[in-house]
């Protein structure tokens, strides 16, 4: 039986840490779906293509990786791709608690869809794609924040 697991996010954009969960999510499913979601009350710092690009560039040689877009519930990307496992990661227990919350409203929806919480691996705790964001606003090095390899596209206006 193939095991897949939803890795769904902003990406906003996809840092060391969520490739971190990613290795470890594949330690346990075959593969692993990532999927970036579209938040119709929020305007991304990166377009959607270029979130792609990044994770496309940080899964380089990932072969068991594919990565959607996609907008909704979780659950119902789950469903469509007849997925049971939703996979998330947590720096710290503010983020556990608010993890928590959103995978007991989705077991209330869907009841056969089970999310595993991964804590980040310590080195990789203090990685936020907001606190990348900033860095990248004022012209800081990323390197040490992203996965090794990914060049992130040129912003316009910064």
């Amino acid at each position: 039986m193939n095991r897949t697991a939803l890795f769904p996010g902003s990406f906003d954009p996809f840092t060391a840490g969520h490739l971190n969960i990613l290795a470890r999510a594949l330690t346990m499913f075959d593969s692993v779906v990532v999927a970036i979601g579209i938040n119709q009350d929020k305007v991304g710092f990166f377009t959607n293509p270029q979130k792609k690009d990044i994770i496309r560039q940080a899964t380089a040689g990932m072969d068991r990786v594919s990565v959607i877009e996609y907008d909704g519930l979780t659950v119902d990307v789950c469903r469509e791709l007849g997925i049971h496992h939703v996979v998330r990661g947590v720096r710290n227990m503010l983020d556990f608690e608010n993890e928590r919350a959103i995978a007991d409203a989705n077991r209330r929806m869907a009841p056969d869809i089970e999310t595993i919480i991964i804590p980040t691996a310590q080195e990789f705790a203090h990685i936020s794609s907001s606190a990348v964001r900033d860095i990248i606003r004022h012209h800081g090095d990323t390197s040490l924040f992203l996965p090794e390899g990914v060049r992130l596209p040129e912003r316009r206006g910064l």
